[in-house]
């Protein structure tokens, strides 16, 4: 089932939409066409306690002042560009900077911040809405008028499908991603220090004092980086150790092992006390898995909670950071006439 209602409007008037979607078990996910957001996902504990396990806002004010990119599409490229600055060939682009010298999560007017196209679509998995935004040519410093889809499916299997599609009329770089913070416990007061992550990784590339790779890709074992075997997250994410002195904590790249399949796991993150246990399948070479360290109570939640450090984790399938800048990582430049295609797979049960 899908319905559709007004969730508000924006300064100069633009109505914003919201859509519930609900599936046959009940799990209910939102989805407003400001920035593409994923307002609430309600899943069922151990004891078929219903829960929201996503942060976000009350009301539509909030997300539009929102800093943390909650639930939204992020892009054109998700996450750090050293300095603002790629180049196409010989041609130098600078983009827009919002993390002191360098571009985060495509600018400060990037997908989060604008007004899709929403649209009900009938898809043989579920209930499904589809996203669209025309991105101009030079908006946030990119080249080439840009159209990107965003399909969002809940099924009737617990899984949530989100499928991008996209197309430039100039040779551009593309790498979105979805930035929901998840906390399996569904009480949003609480640390996600006590799940467990596992990640399909024995790679990941380390980060400078300013969280942009090095170029290096290393092994992750014998460091705290290594969740190849399931970890509680707040094992080790305080140990003396540089690339978590670096970021406060866990927020790189991890690099996919790829074990000869397109879509496969990258990880998966288990809460104990609730049983709540997600998967995730992507088709991306990296995940981003950021254990929220830069919140800091600052913004105020859904029911008057303030989000505190560590409230929530986000897992965000990608290209690697930085990757215009660094000829050893896999490529995101997309031509004229070429399509590009993303497509990731969260999966809900309880243990």
């Amino acid at each position: 089932m899908i319905t559709k209602s007004l969730f508000g409007k924006l300064e100069d008037g633009r109505e914003v939409y919201r859509y519930r979607l609900v599936n046959k078990a009940g799990i209910e996910m939102g989805l407003i066409d400001y920035g593409a957001i994923m307002t609430h996902l309600i899943t069922p504990d151990r004891d078929g306690k219903m829960g929201d396990i996503v942060l976000g806002y009350d009301q539509l004010a909030d997300y539009v002042r929102d800093t943390a990119h909650l639930g939204a599409i992020v892009g054109r490229y998700a996450n750090r560009i050293a300095g603002g600055r790629f180049s196409i060939g010989r041609q130098r682009f600078t983009l827009n900077k919002n993390e002191g010298n360098n571009h985060l999560h495509g600018g400060p007017g990037g997908f989060h911040k604008v007004l899709w196209q929403g649209e009900i679509q009938k898809n043989p998995r579920g209930e499904s809405v589809r996203f669209s935004y025309h991105s101009p040519d030079g908006e946030e410093g990119y080249p080439g008028n840009l159209i990107l889809r965003v399909t969002f499916t809940l099924s009737d299997l617990n899984e949530l499908h989100i499928e991008y599609s996209g197309e430039t009329d100039r040779t551009t770089i593309l790498n979105p991603t979805h930035h929901s913070y998840y906390n399996l416990s569904g009480n949003f007061a609480t640390s996600i220090e006590g799940h467990q992550i596992q990640i399909n990784a024995d790679r990941f590339t380390p980060v400078n004092n300013e969280l942009i790779p090095t170029g290096a890709i290393e092994e992750v074992s014998g460091t705290p980086m290594d969740f190849r075997i399931p970890r509680t997250i707040g094992e080790l994410i305080d140990v003396n150790y540089s690339q978590l002195r670096s970021a406060g904590g866990y927020d790189h790249n991890w690099v996919i092992n790829r074990n000869g399949r397109k879509i496969r796991h990258a990880a998966s993150v288990y809460d104990p006390n609730s049983g709540r246990f997600l998967e995730l399948f992507t088709n991306q070479p990296g995940i981003q898995f950021y254990a929220g360290n830069f919140l800091n109570g600052s913004l105020v939640g859904k029911g008057g909670i303030r989000y505190r450090r560590r409230s929530g984790i986000c897992l965000e399938t990608q290209h690697f950071p930085d990757s215009p800048n660094q000829a050893n990582f896999p490529p995101v430049i997309l031509k004229p006439g070429e399509t590009y295609r993303q497509y990731t797979i969260y999966a809900f049960s309880v243990r």
